[in-house]
């Protein structure tokens, strides 16, 4: 299997596990500090691949760019409070997360 097969494969896969969740549902990752922002301008999926992958030159730039952190107090609480839906997904330690809309 060739390494661009294989790269596709595994984002197919981080695709597959990438859900929509309430943002209240993911309390306990916030609170443990595991609960990483993603810019809405970044794709999740790839960012969920680049992490995984220990790409940290691509990963610091998203960080010192503001595109890549930790979910902030801030974020959190107006999420919370506007029952807000992120896209998630897990790249263990952490759990990415990317706004997506308002529960109805």
């Amino acid at each position: 299997m060739a390494v661009d097969d294989t790269q596709e494969i595994f984002r197919t896969k981080v695709n597959l596990e990438t859900a929509q969740i309430a943002w209240k549902d993911l309390q306990r990752f916030f609170a443990s500090g595991a609960a990483v922002h993603v810019s809405d301008d970044l794709d999740l999926v790839e960012v969920a691949y680049q992490m995984s992958r220990d790409n940290t030159d691509l990963i610091q730039e998203w960080m010192v760019t503001g595109k890549l952190g930790k979910v902030s107090d801030e974020q959190a609480a107006a999420w919370f409070e506007t029952d807000s839906l992120v896209w998630a997904v897990v790249v263990s330690p952490w759990v990415l997360v990317q706004p997506s809309g308002k529960l109805q």
